[in-house]
């Protein structure tokens, strides 16, 4: 049996997700289009077995019963964008920049590899990043 991995977290606005992960991340957004133009369920694929879905408040609310979540500015989760080499994180943080992304940490080497860190248009942070197994 094949299964996925699925993150969830709240959107308050689709389109401006779907744009930011779609278009501006280049990350695939599969599924039927909605009214509004975007996959419902609107989901990104992040790597083999895992997914993003990102869910209304309403819809949110419906999962996470008398529980509220984090609003903008708040950090709960960091989510991990590998990629190969540090030309690569400097790539998609421009990237997410012209797609309207905060960034948060510009790209930068620590210890644990080459990275920075991107704000969504949610405020969801993103960390790109080469590990140095990856590159050396």
């Amino acid at each position: 049996m094949s299964r996925s991995t699925v993150i969830a977290m709240p959107t308050t606005d689709r389109v401006a997700a779907h744009a930011f992960y779609g278009a501006g991340l280049g990350l695939p957004t599969p599924g039927p289009l909605a009214h509004d133009g975007v996959p419902e369920p609107l989901q990104v694929e992040l790597g083999e077995g895992c997914r993003l879905m990102l869910v209304p408040p309403g819809g949110f609310g419906w999962m996470t019963p008398g529980r509220t979540a984090a609003g903008p500015g708040t950090v709960e989760c960091l989510l991990s964008l590998p990629v190969d080499a540090p030309a690569d994180v400097d790539a998609l943080v421009e990237r997410a920049r012209a797609a309207g992304a905060e960034v948060v940490a510009e790209p930068a080497e620590q210890s644990w590899g080459y990275c920075a860190t991107v704000a969504d248009p949610d405020g969801h942070l993103l960390q790109v990043i080469a590990e140095p197994a990856a590159w050396s």
